[in-house]
């Protein structure tokens, strides 16, 4: 009898891990914005979705190819959500005394838009061979007055990367839009590029969202309202 209570016990135990273990496994891969609201993305998505983020800050274009099958593994992910470019449009110069030695007066950019877009292709199609559905997240605002770089240059480059994305049948998060109203409201500080605590909740929002819509969780909502 206590032999069968333990196979009971173990039993239960296996459908309890099944059921509360989310089965939809979401890779983001991205520089410090991203591990801004990855956070509360996870959290938000926490029952539902295994949401991951690269180990560290995916900086530019450059390190996302060096790093890129180092990151993806043998892992098999559901969805993808990628972003370079804050770092791609980036002036560094060697003697800048600013966080990140970011100088747009004297420093070198870290890659021309023209770069960029060869460096995104090859991304794309690298990341398209993981089987996995890709969303792209364009570059958030860039505040006048940032040390290393210019205001609206992440315009050009978003321009450049979504017409990329149109041509590989990837889907296109528009994050700068968002970010642009949050940023009024939750900017770190003055020519700073990041958010505080509450506006990378928000920044979290539209990218819980738009996983949600890939995986196909809000059309399995609709199906289940009475009708």
């Amino acid at each position: 009898m206590k032999l069968q209570a333990i196979i009971w016990m173990i039993i239960m135990s296996f459908c309890v891990f099944a059921f509360t273990t989310p089965s939809k496994k979401v890779l983001i891969i991205g520089d410090s914005i991203s591990l801004g609201y990855f956070p509360y993305v996870k959290k938000m998505l926490e029952g539902e979705v295994d949401v991951v983020h690269n180990p560290g800050n995916a900086q530019h274009t450059g390190t996302g190819l060096r790093m890129i099958d180092e990151w993806l593994g043998d892992s098999s992910y559901d969805v993808i959500v990628f972003n370079w470019g804050l770092w791609d449009l980036c002036y560094r110069h060697p003697e800048s005394t600013s966080v990140g030695q970011r100088d747009k007066i004297n420093g070198t950019i870290a890659f021309t838009v023209d770069q960029y877009k060869t460096n995104i292709e090859q991304l794309v199609k690298r990341l398209k061979m993981t089987g996995a559905k890709l969303v792209f997240a364009t570059t958030t605002f860039v505040p006048p007055g940032e040390a290393g770089r210019f205001e609206g240059d992440e315009l050009i480059y978003n321009e450049a990367a979504v017409a990329i994305m149109h041509a590989n049948g990837v889907e296109v998060l528009d994050l700068h839009e968002h970010s642009i109203t949050i940023y009024q409201s939750y900017k770190m500080g003055e020519g700073d590029v990041h958010y505080t605590a509450e506006g990378y909740k928000e920044l979290a929002k539209p990218v819980v969202s738009m996983i949600r819509k890939m995986i196909g969780f809000d059309e399995m909502a609709e199906r289940k309202v009475p009708q």
